[in-house]
């Protein structure tokens, strides 16, 4: 049990898991060219989950983006976690939006936090504005503005083809510049919200959509596509295997999220944040009492 274990077993048990050396390759983020596509050095894209894109013109490294496939609760490939976008692959972005047929987007940082720029502005966060990316021209509909998240909805255009399709972008602004939130139910909420609207625009999408029935991958980015959206995405994977079968496994979780998504789950502090949301979710729905957590929120740490 966590309280068995405390903050520092669960502190300790993700230091075990993290000094693990990554199970895979990163060929294609070390190429050259490649290079300038990753926003950070330290954080690059495995070769064997990686969102693969279809050439431009015949150019080898057109191909790449800093993102990979991750298989969520009884689904395969269910999200893509991925970096931020730069500027110069905001492009490419919305390239792999298209071509995979996304249609939910979960952006957990600002575009600017503490004074540093964490992710390029690939929509426009004004209604009726519209940005064009090469062949990719993005128009926001509207936007709704909650306490803890703001949704836009984005109509994508391929001015190739002259095909319109509608993706719906949820941020999460109620991450702290440091560490993590002290509450659980804010993201576990806007988690619910985000799985509700993916259902919707599927049911909506009728016949045309053949794949798995939770349909196309859910995009999943903050910074560096590691901390924050490793969160949300271990979150997630727990609370649907909690509401199928009444347990969860965090720790297995968040191993084989590593093995697709290289350094996933940044901080001890995200670590045990996932306990403790967990729990929290658990008591919310009647599957368990109230437990003693003190000591447990003594958070200390910096979350990209």
């Amino acid at each position: 049990m966590v309280k068995a274990r405390g903050r520092q077993g669960l502190v300790k048990e993700y230091a075990d898991i993290r000094s693990r050396a990554p199970d895979g390759t990163f060929l294609h983020a070390r190429m050259r060219n490649n290079l300038t596509k990753n926003r950070y050095t330290d954080v690059l894209c495995y070769d064997h989950s990686r969102v693969v894109l279809s050439r431009v013109d015949g150019d080898d490294v057109s191909d790449y983006i800093n993102a990979n496939f991750v298989d969520g609760y009884k689904q395969k490939n269910a999200y893509i976690s991925t970096q931020g976008p730069l500027p110069k692959t905001s492009q490419d972005f919305w390239r792999m939006i298209w071509e995979q047929h996304c249609l939910v987007i979960v952006m957990t940082t600002r575009v600017m936090e503490r004074g540093r720029v964490k992710c390029g502005q690939y929509w426009e966060p004004a209604e009726n504005s519209s940005l064009e990316f090469g062949n990719f021209h993005v128009r926001t509909l509207s936007i709704e503005t909650n306490e803890d998240y703001t949704v836009a909805s984005l109509e994508l255009r391929n001015t190739k083809t002259d095909e319109v399709r509608n993706v719906s972008h949820w941020q999460f602004t109620s991450w702290p510049d440091y560490g993590v939130p002290s509450s659980a139910m804010a993201m576990i909420t806007f988690l619910q919200k985000v799985r509700e609207k993916q259902a919707q625009m599927v049911q909506s999408l009728g016949d045309t959509w053949a794949g798995h029935p939770r349909g196309p991958p859910i995009v999943v980015h903050c910074s560096a596509g590691i901390g924050r959206t490793g969160t949300f995405i271990t979150l997630d994977i727990c609370i649907s295997r909690l509401e199928d079968v009444g347990t969860a496994d965090i720790r297995g979780t968040v191993e084989k999220i590593r093995a697709q998504r290289a350094y996933s789950i940044q901080m001890p502090d995200q670590y045990v944040f996932c306990h403790l949301a967990l729990i929290e979710y658990a008591i919310s729905r009647g599957m368990l009492t109230a437990v003693d957590l003190t000591g447990f929120d003594d958070r200390d740490e910096d979350s990209e």
